[in-house]
C-alpha cells in the first residue's frame, strides 16, 4: 500500500467517524428539543410518549399484579403522574426508565392500600431459575403438548409457582421481573429502583434463590 493510499484510508476513517458524531449529535439535540415540548406541556408531545410507551407500561404492570383492570388504572395514573412531574424531569435517566420507576412506584402505593386491607396482589409467572437464566414459566408448559392430563398437570404447577411467588417480598418481585421479563440491564434496574447495582444482584439471587426452595419437589 502506497503512503498516498493511506493517507486516503485515513482521511476516509476520520470522515466516517466525524459523520457518527454528527449524527449522535443531532440525535441528542433532537431529543433535547422533544423533552422541551414536554416541559412546556405540549399536548402532541406527551400524546407520542403515552403512544410509545404505553403497551410496554401496561404489560410491566399487568405482571406485577397479574389484575388487567388493575394494570389498566396503574397505567393510566402512571401517565398522569408522568404529565404532573415532567417539568422536574432532568434527563439523567432515559424517559422509558423514569416512566417505569413512577409506575412501580404506583403499583407499590396501590400494594399498601391493598394491604392495609389484608389483600395482596399477585405477580407474574416469568421468573428465571438463576442456574440456567430459563424463565420459571417456562417450566410449566409444553407446546407440543396436546394432552388433556398434561394440560391440568401444568395447570397444578401453575398453582404451585403462583402460591410461591405470594409469598415473596415486593423487592425480590420487582427486580426478579425487571431483569428476566423486561430485560433490563443491571444499571437501568437500579436506575428505575434507585437502588445499587449491588443491591440489584442481591435481590435478584434471593428472590430466585426463595422460588427454588418453595418450589423444590412441586415443579
Amino acid at each position: 500500500m502506497s503512503y498516498g493510499e493511506q493517507i486516503a484510508l485515513r482521511g476516509h476513517a476520520d470522515l466516517e467517524e466525524a459523520a457518527s458524531a454528527a449524527a449522535i449529535e443531532v440525535h441528542s439535540t433532537a431529543e433535547d428539543r422533544f423533552l422541551e415540548r414536554l416541559r412546556r406541556g405540549e399536548t402532541a408531545a406527551f400524546e407520542r410518549v403515552v403512544a410509545e410507551h404505553s403497551g410496554d407500561v401496561y404489560a410491566l404492570l399487568y405482571r406485577l399484579t397479574t389484575d388487567a383492570e388493575e394494570a389498566r388504572d396503574l397505567t393510566q395514573e402512571t401517565f398522569l403522574r408522568a404529565f404532573q412531574s415532567i417539568g422536574r424531569f432532568r434527563g439523567d435517566a432515559n424517559l422509558k426508565t423514569w416512566i417505569y420507576r413512577i409506575a412501580i412506584n404506583q403499583a407499590r402505593n396501590r400494594w399498601r392500600w391493598w394491604r392495609r386491607r389484608k389483600r395482596d396482589l399477585t405477580v407474574s409467572l416469568d421468573a428465571t431459575d438463576d442456574r440456567n437464566e430459563q424463565p420459571l414459566s417456562a417450566k410449566l408448559t409444553d407446546d407440543d403438548a396436546i394432552d388433556p392430563e398434561q394440560e391440568m398437570l401444568a395447570r397444578e404447577r401453575e398453582g404451585y409457582l403462583r402460591a410461591a411467588l405470594l409469598e415473596l417480598k415486593r423487592p425480590f418481585r420487582e427486580a426478579v421481573i425487571l431483569r428476566d421479563v423486561e430485560g433490563f440491564s443491571y444499571e437501568e434496574i437500579a436506575e428505575t429502583l434507585q437502588i445499587s447495582i449491588g443491591t440489584v444482584k442481591s435481590r435478584l439471587s434471593r428472590g430466585r434463590l426463595e422460588l427454588r426452595s418453595k418450589l423444590q419437589g412441586s415443579l
